[in-house]
């Protein structure tokens, strides 16, 4: 079987084949455009959720850090008062022992003078 063809015919078939080889090429390049477009927009989409979620985190942590400076700075105050007041109710041992001993003599000073008294009145008697 012979298949013979003029040179137009061959020429006809070449620039069909071709069309239809870019053709083919440009909805393999648009569907390849389509797919890189979609995945940048899932990424853009997923970066913007993972920023949201950072600044709300990150809002919650400050709100939880004012609280908690709120809180040490009530309990310093709370801290200082009690030392202001600590003096008030607490009596050092040395300070105790030097009050009771002045005690102690005031009153064997007075026992003193009772057996003083005492004798006196004895020898009166």
């Amino acid at each position: 079987m012979k298949i013979e063809m003029e040179l137009w015919h061959l020429i006809t078939l070449l620039l069909a084949f071709i069309s239809f080889s870019s053709g083919v090429g440009k909805v393999l390049l648009d569907q390849s455009e389509k797919r890189q477009v979609e995945r940048s927009a899932a990424q853009d989409k997923a970066r913007e959720e993972g920023q949201k979620t950072l600044r709300e985190t990150l809002t919650a942590h400050l709100a939880d850090e004012r609280r908690n400076a709120i809180a040490v700075q009530a309990l310093e105050r709370d801290f200082l008062k009690w030392q202001a007041e600590l003096p008030v109710h607490y009596v050092r041992r040395e300070d105790y022992v030097r009050g009771q001993s002045v005690i102690e003599a005031k009153l064997d000073a007075l026992y003193s003078k009772l057996e003083v008294v005492q004798i006196k009145g004895a020898q009166h008697v």
